[in-house]
C-alpha cells in the first residue's frame, strides 16, 4: 500500500475512560465544533442492553450506531468490524469517533481496530483518555488493570470534573501525568468534558504494541439492567427527581444510572454519577430509557419505581 493510500483512509479515535467521567460530553462538544466539510460517524459501545449515549448524541445529523450489551474487548467485540464496515459503506465517512464502555480494555479494543479487516480499511488517529483526576490519583484505581490499560493507550489524557477537585489533587495529577511513558502528545484539564477540535489531529505517541495475550475475562462485579417505556408517556419530573435522589438506597454500590426520558412533552437526559445527577434537553424523540450499574439491585423494585414515575 503506497502512503497517499494510507493518508486517504477514513480515521478512527477511540475515546476510552472509565464509567461516568465524561466521555459522552466529550463527544457532543466535538460534534458542535465538526467542520461541515468533514463527514463523522460515531459508534457507541455500551456495557449494558439499553443504550443511552447512542441517544443523547443522535441529534445533529451525524450518524450514530450502538453496540451494546457487553465491551468491545469482549463480549461485543465481534459486533465492530461488522458496524464499522457497515457506517463506512453506507457513509464513506472521514473520521469515525468510537466511545467505548468505561468497563473496555481499550488495549484490546485498538487491536482489533489494527487487525484485518479494519486495520486495511482505516488509520488510527489520537486517541483519547477521559479521567477524573481524583480517581486517576487514587492508588486503588492505579493498580487495577483496567484503569492503567486506558491511561496507557492515551495519546491525549483529558483531566474532567477538574471543578469538582482541590488544589492539591489537581497537584498530584499533574506530576502523576507528567512520568507516563511514554508522554503523551497532550495533557489537558477541562470542565464538563469540553475539547478541542484541534486536538483530533495531535500526533500518535503512545505504544501501538498492545496485544495482551490470554487476557482474563473482565469481571468487576457489576450488573446492569435496561427499561424502555413508549414515546407517548410522559414522565412526571418531581417524581424522576426523587427517583433518582433515592437511587443510592434502592441500590447496592450504584457506579452508574442514566436515561433519557419525556418530561411535559420535551425530552430530557437525567445522568447520575459521583453521587451528583444532572440534566440536560436532548433532541432524542423515540422512546424512553433508562439504565444502571451496579453491584446489586433488586430489577423489580427499580421498574415499579419507575412505573410509579409516569404520569397518570
Amino acid at each position: 500500500m503506497s502512503a497517499t493510500q494510507a493518508v486517504n483512509k477514513p480515521v478512527v479515535h477511540l475515546f476510552s475512560g472509565f464509567l461516568g467521567v465524561g466521555k459522552t460530553t466529550a463527544l457532543k462538544s466535538l460534534m458542535a465544533q465538526k467542520s461541515p466539510h468533514e463527514k463523522w460517524v460515531i459508534l457507541v459501545n455500551e456495557f449494558g442492553e439499553i443504550g443511552i449515549d447512542g441517544a443523547v448524541l443522535a441529534d445533529n445529523g451525524i450518524p450514530v450506531a450502538e453496540i451494546a450489551g457487553g465491551c468491545l474487548c469482549c463480549v461485543a467485540g465481534p459486533q465492530m468490524a461488522a458496524q464499522v464496515q457497515r457506517l463506512l459503506r453506507e457513509n464513506a465517512p472521514d473520521r469515525i469517533l468510537i466511545e467505548a464502555s468505561g468497563l473496555a480494555h481499550a488495549a484490546s479494543v485498538i487491536d482489533e481496530l489494527k487487525d484485518p479487516p479494519l486495520g486495511d480499511l482505516l488509520r488510527i488517529g489520537a486517541v483519547f483518555t477521559v479521567v477524573d483526576p481524583r480517581q486517576f490519583v487514587d492508588d486503588s484505581f492505579a493498580q487495577q488493570m483496567l484503569y492503567r490499560d486506558q491511561v496507557s493507550v492515551a495519546d491525549v489524557l483529558v483531566a474532567s470534573k477538574t471543578d469538582l477537585c482541590d488544589e492539591a489533587t489537581l497537584v498530584a495529577f499533574r506530576q502523576r501525568a507528567a512520568a507516563l511513558f511514554p508522554p503523551k502528545a497532550r495533557v489537558v484539564e477541562v470542565h464538563n468534558a469540553q475539547l478541542e477540535i484541534a486536538w483530533l489531529d495531535l500526533p500518535v505517541v503512545a505504544q501501538r504494541r498492545y496485544r495482551l495475550p490470554n487476557l482474563p475475562s473482565l469481571d468487576l462485579g457489576y450488573q446492569s439492567q435496561g427499561y424502555t417505556f413508549d414515546a407517548g408517556r410522559n414522565f412526571d419530573g418531581e417524581k424522576l427527581t426523587q427517583f433518582f435522589n433515592e437511587l443510592p438506597q434502592l441500590t447496592e454500590g450504584l457506579v452508574r444510572a442514566k436515561g433519557v426520558f419525556q418530561v411535559l412533552g420535551t425530552w430530557v437526559w437525567l445522568n447520575w454519577v459521583d453521587g451528583q445527577w444532572g440534566a440536560n434537553q436532548i433532541a432524542w424523540r423515540r422512546d424512553s430509557r433508562f439504565e444502571l450499574i451496579a453491584h446489586a439491585f433488586d430489577v423489580d423494585a427499580i421498574a415499579e419505581r419507575l412505573q410509579a414515575a409516569l404520569e397518570k
